[in-house]
């Protein structure tokens, strides 16, 4: 079984767990990292203990490792898969995206409250084609 991509986390984790296999795994700071281990044994949690100090991940073709370390056992589960979520702070900074004036904000905002009431699409429609029309 060849490794297909490995992720090794160390720090404090923290581990909750539902009864239909899934986990969240995160770090509990302002990162807003998560794992999210989907289709593992929920009974294999208390075997580690929720709050672990490493953890190693390797993805294999239509499944994934779940190495735990805490400070006292280790445990290796089997996955469906492992979803690791890394939140980028400032990816919106750097996209080129319009800034609306105070005209622009007004337009939009009357193009949604004639888009909300029954049968203001098809006004909007009309109008549409009505300020295509005039020269």
């Amino acid at each position: 079984m060849a490794i297909e991509m490995r992720r090794n986390f160390s720090g404090a984790l923290s581990v909750r767990a539902s009864n239909d296999g899934t986990w969240r795994i995160g770090r509990g700071d302002e990162s807003g990292m998560q794992i999210i281990v989907i289709g593992a044994d929920p009974s294999r949690v208390p075997v580690c203990g929720t709050a672990l100090h490493d953890l190693d991940i390797e993805w294999h073709g239509q499944s994934a490792l779940v190495t735990m370390i805490t400070a006292t056992a280790k445990a290796k589960v089997q996955a469906t898969t492992a979803i690791v979520h890394e939140p980028l702070a400032a990816l919106h900074a750097a996209l080129p995206l319009a800034d609306f004036d105070a005209r622009a904000r007004r337009f939009w905002r009357r193009v949604f409250v004639l888009v909300r009431i029954p049968g203001g699409r098809h006004l909007l429609g009309m109008l549409a084609r009505a300020s295509r029309n005039t020269p």
